[in-house]
């Protein structure tokens, strides 16, 4: 019986950040974004939410003999879900509630390939400085914070605001690449038979 591979690996998201990171380990992915509902749901704790939410942007791609990866990343504190500012203002809320604290930031991955689908949760602590009102207005002008889950850039100017991380650097950009090597390479050894 022929060995059953992956024709093409395809990445569910138009984050220009993950792209990069998955060239980094050599994986050069053809993008198709995935469009689904990312609403949270009532009762939803922030886990479950990036781990659905991987999931169903994996799953919404059905494309045969294909490899899909998706991801999702939230910063966390407490219970609440920092997504991408929808304002200036919701960006300055979050910055205010995010200084001098440590938060979290969950990336979940999932791949999918003929049936199988697999996922893996990446936690990592982040830790921020005190943030002048002055600092956080002119960082919000740079532009950057816009698209940004949390309203920072750990990889672009946001950098400034870390004082620790512990856990995956590459998990805060938006795809851990232990985890998201380790799926690959089980989809790729994997007996489909």
């Amino acid at each position: 019986m022929p060995e059953v591979r992956p024709s093409r690996i395809v990445l569910a998201s138009q984050s220009p950040r993950r792209l990069e990171l998955l060239q980094q380990i050599g994986i050069t992915p053809e993008v198709v974004p995935a469009d689904i509902d990312e609403s949270v749901r009532a009762g939803e704790n922030p886990e479950s939410y990036v781990t659905r939410m991987a999931s169903e942007k994996a799953e919404a791609l059905k494309l045969p003999d294909v490899l899909v990866i998706a991801a999702d990343t939230s910063v966390v504190l407490g219970d609440e879900i920092f997504g991408k500012p929808d304002s200036e203002a919701d960006f300055v809320r979050m910055m205010n509630l995010l200084s001098g604290q440590t938060h979290q930031v969950l990336t979940a991955v999932a791949c999918t390939f003929d049936g199988w689908n697999s996922g893996q949760l990446s936690k990592t602590q982040v830790t921020f400085r005190e943030l002048s009102a002055a600092v956080i207005e002119q960082y919000w002008s740079t532009g950057e914070p816009a698209d940004k889950a949390g309203g920072y850039a750990i990889q672009g100017k946001g950098a400034v605001f870390v004082t620790h991380i512990n856990g995956s650097y590459s998990g805060v950009m938006g795809l851990p690449l232990h985890e998201t090597s380790e799926l690959i390479s089980e989809a790729m050894s994997r007996d489909y038979s």
